[in-house]
């Protein structure tokens, strides 16, 4: 079972994201929760038990100012602390996996130049580690701004593949 959190602050405006919900919202065993829908206004109790029925959990999200939307991190802040058990040092996502699937306004150059999206992604992989989460290799869609539209109906099916794979 997948759960896959599509967490862009305007779904309707992002032609990337919509096309990539598209392409897995009719997978069997996928769950498309959009965290816009929700107004932020989140039912804790509610996204940890639907965590907690997944084995393998997506962020989708654009990569806005080399994090995550604010949307997301709100929702990490409040459902994630959740999944800690202090007591032991454990946590109830222990052996699930995290996969960041994201899109750029910048060019893969751009970001090879500076700073490589691997280093960039290091707090998301840090956190499904300190989740006991395994950290799947991301799925990155860069220059989203002049990505045509084979290349993005490439994308979506080799996502759409990778959860089918999962």
């Amino acid at each position: 079972m997948t759960l896959v959190l599509l967490a862009h602050p305007d779904p309707a405006r992002s032609r990337v994201n919509a096309a990539l919900a598209a392409a897995v919202a009719d997978l069997p065993g996928v769950v498309l929760h959009d965290l816009a829908a929700t107004t932020g206004d989140f039912d804790v109790d509610a996204e940890v038990r639907l965590l907690l029925e997944h084995e393998l959990v997506v962020f989708q999200v654009p990569f806005h100012w080399y994090s995550v939307p604010a949307l997301l991190k709100r929702w990490m802040d409040d459902v994630l602390i959740r999944c800690l058990v202090p007591a032991t040092g454990g946590s109830l996502l222990r052996g699930r996996t995290l996969l960041v699937v994201t899109s750029t306004g910048g060019t893969a150059e751009s970001y090879a130049r500076r700073y490589p999206m691997a280093e960039l992604l290091l707090p998301l992989e840090s956190t499904a580690h300190k989740l006991g989460m395994d950290f799947a290799t991301p799925l990155v869609l860069h220059d989203v701004r002049n990505v045509g539209d084979e290349d993005l109906a490439l994308h979506a099916k080799r996502y759409r593949e990778l959860l089918e794979a999962s």
